[in-house]
C-alpha cells in the first residue's frame, strides 16, 4: 500500500485471508484514517476546547491537572489505582489459568518482572499512570537490538502524546459487478513528529516526520471514543465544562466581592454659582486628590493599583448648587451576603462528580470521617469508585499485555498463534490497600453463615447439602469437591494411630 519504508521493527505473522467487506472498519483507538493511502492527509488543527484535535485536549487536560481540586481528585484516584507498600510488588501476574507447561509459564512470570524493570514500575508506576489518565494515552518506543533480536526489549523510551499520532490507512477498490466500494485491504503505523507543539497542520511534505512500524511502539489509551469527532477522548474530557464553571464563578466572585465589601461614599461638592465647564473642572480637581482606580488582575487573583496610596472604591462625586445645602459627604453600605458560597460549592461538587470521585471526600464536608463498619455502613459512591478503580486498572493493563507479548514472541518463548490462545487467560494482580473490598467480602461471608446457621435444622428434611453449598454458599461443583477433599484430609489427620490407642489403653 504505501510506498515507503517504517521505521523500526515488525514481528511478521502468517498472513491471514483478508476478505473484502464494504464497511469502514471501526475506529477504537483514534487513529487518522486515510482512505486509498497516499499518505497522511492536511489535518487541521483547530484552537478551541472542543477542537477535533486531540492535541488540543490533552493541553487542556494538563491545565486542569494544575489546579488545586483536579489535582486532589487526580491524587485519590492514583493512590487508589497504584499502591506502593515496602516489600510488595505493585502489580504481580497470575498465570493459573493458562495452559502451558510450568516451564513456559515460568518463562513468561519472568520476562513480565523483566518488562517491570524497564519501566521502573514498582517506584514510579503512580508517576505513568498519572501521565496515562490525564492525557488518556500513553506511548513508549520500544528499542531492541536487530543483530540480537533473541534478547528482547532493551529499552523503553517514553514519548510525548503530543509528538505522535496513529494512521490507519484503509484501501478501497470498487466492486465491479455492483459498484460498490469495497475495503480491500489495512495497514497501520504511527507518525512521530519531533516539534508538534507550534503546527496547525500536519506537513506529509516535510523532512521531521518519521513514521514508525506499529509494532515499535507501545500504545494504551483511555477505551474512550468520541465517534462523532473520531478521537480518542481522556477521562478529564467529561470535566472541563464543570472546570470551566467554577473557575469563572470564583473569579466573579472575588471581582464582585472586592466591588461590593467596601461601603462608599457620596460626595456632594457645593460649586456655588460656578459656570458649567467650571464647576467640572472644580470637581474633577477634588476628585484627583482622592480617588484611585483599584484594578483586579483576574490571571493573577491580585489588586492592582498605580498610585500607590491609600483610595476608596468607586466613590461618587455629584455637584451641587448654590441654594442646596453645601458640602455634604453620605456613606452608601456595602453588598449583603457576602459570606454566603453556596454557588461555588455546588459547582465544586459538579467538578467531582465529572472526575467520578465520591462526594464525602471533598475536604470540608460533613461525610469526610472513614468509617470501618459493616458493608452496609460503606458509602454508595465509594462502591462505585472502587469499581470504577478496577476499571482503570484493567485498561492500563493493556500496557503490560502489549509489551509482553513483544517480548515473548522476540525470545521465541512463545508464537503468535499460541499468544492469542492464552492472552485472554493471563490476569494482573494489584496491591491492594483499600479496606472497602475487604470489609464486603468478610460482611458477605458473615451474612451467608448466619443464614446457614438458622437452616442448620433443616438440612436433609427440605433441603439438601449440596442445595445448600449451592444456593447458599454459593459454592461451584470444583469448590464442592476441593472442599470435600480438604475435609477428608483433616478428617485423616485427626484420627490418632492404633498403637497410641493400644499405649492408653493398657496405661489405663
Amino acid at each position: 500500500m504505501a510506498g515507503f519504508e517504517l521505521f523500526g521493527f515488525e514481528i511478521k505473522s502468517k498472513d491471514k485471508k483478508k476478505r473484502k467487506t464494504f464497511v469502514t472498519p471501526e475506529n477504537l483507538d483514534g487513529a487518522t484514517q486515510v482512505v486509498e493511502g497516499g499518505g497522511v492527509y492536511g489535518h487541521y488543527l483547530d484552537t478551541g476546547v472542543d477542537a477535533k484535535d486531540e492535541n488540543v485536549l490533552i493541553q487542556k487536560y494538563r491545565e486542569m491537572s494544575m489546579s488545586q481540586e483536579v489535582d486532589l481528585a487526580i491524587s485519590d484516584v492514583v493512590n487508589e489505582a497504584v499502591v506502593h507498600e515496602d516489600g510488595k510488588t505493585t502489580i504481580s501476574l497470575s498465570l493459573d489459568n493458562v495452559e502451558q507447561s510450568d516451564g513456559i509459564k515460568t518463562k513468561i512470570s519472568n520476562e513480565f518482572k523483566s518488562i517491570l524493570k524497564l519501566l521502573d514500575f514498582n517506584k514510579t508506576g503512580s508517576d505513568l499512570f498519572k501521565k496515562w489518565y490525564v492525557d488518556g494515552k500513553l506511548y513508549h518506543h520500544i528499542i531492541i537490538d536487530k543483530n540480537k533480536v533473541k534478547d528482547g526489549i532493551k529499552e523503553l523510551v517514553p514519548i510525548d502524546a503530543l509528538n505522535i499520532q496513529k494512521i490507519d490507512e484503509v484501501k478501497k477498490e470498487k466492486d465491479p459487478v455492483t459498484n460498490v466500494e469495497m475495503v480491500v485491504d489495512t495497514q497501520e503505523y504511527f507518525v512521530y513528529t519531533p516539534s508538534q507543539s507550534n503546527q496547525s497542520f500536519i506537513n506529509t511534505a516535510g523532512s521531521e516526520l518519521v513514521r514508525v512500524a506499529p509494532d515499535s511502539i507501545s500504545y494504551v489509551h483511555s477505551g474512550m471514543v468520541d465517534n462523532q469527532k473520531q478521537i480518542i477522548i481522556g477521562y478529564l474530557y467529561k470535566s472541563i465544562k464543570p472546570y470551566n464553571q467554577l473557575r469563572m464563578i470564583e473569579d466573579s466572585l472575588v471581582i464582585y466581592r472586592l466591588a461590593r465589601a467596601p461601603e462608599r461614599r457620596i460626595f456632594y461638592i457645593d460649586v456655588g454659582n460656578l459656570p458649567k465647564l467650571k464647576a467640572e473642572q472644580y470637581l474633577r480637581s477634588v476628585m484627583d486628590k482622592y480617588k484611585q482606580k483599584v484594578i483586579y488582575n483576574a490571571s493573577t487573583g491580585e489588586v492592582e493599583d498605580q498610585k500607590k496610596q491609600m483610595s476608596m472604591l468607586e466613590d461618587f462625586w455629584l455637584p451641587r448648587r448654590d441654594g442646596g445645602r453645601g458640602t455634604e459627604i453620605s456613606t452608601l453600605p456595602s453588598g449583603q451576603n457576602l459570606g454566603e458560597i453556596e454557588d461555588i460549592e455546588y459547582f465544586r461538587k459538579k467538578l467531582y462528580q465529572s472526575l467520578s470521585v465520591p462526594i464525602s471526600r471533598i475536604e470540608g464536608t460533613e461525610q469526610t470521617a472513614f468509617n470501618l463498619g459493616r458493608a452496609s455502613e460503606i458509602n454508595r459512591d465509594e462502591i462505585k469508585f472502587a469499581k470504577f478503580i478496577a476499571k482503570l486498572r484493567h485498561r492500563f493493563s493493556h500496557l503490560f499485555t502489549n509489551l509482553l507479548r513483544i517480548q515473548l514472541i522476540l525470545k521465541g518463548i512463545i508464537n503468535e498463534e499460541d499468544w492469542f490462545e492464552i492472552k485472554d487467560d493471563i490476569d494482573y494482580i494489584w496491591t491492594i490497600d483499600s479496606h472497602f473490598s475487604e470489609l464486603k467480602n468478610n460482611e458477605i461471608i458473615r451474612e451467608r453463615f448466619e443464614i446457614l446457621q438458622t437452616m442448620e435444622e433443616y438440612i436433609g428434611k427440605f433441603v439438601s447439602k449440596e442445595w445448600v453449598q449451592k444456593n447458599i454458599l454459593k459454592q461451584t461443583d470444583e469448590d464442592i469437591k476441593e472442599m470435600q477433599k480438604q475435609i477428608d484430609k483433616e478428617k485423616e489427620e485427626e484420627v490418632p494411630d492404633e498403637d497410641d490407642v493400644d499405649v492408653d489403653a493398657e496405661d489405663f
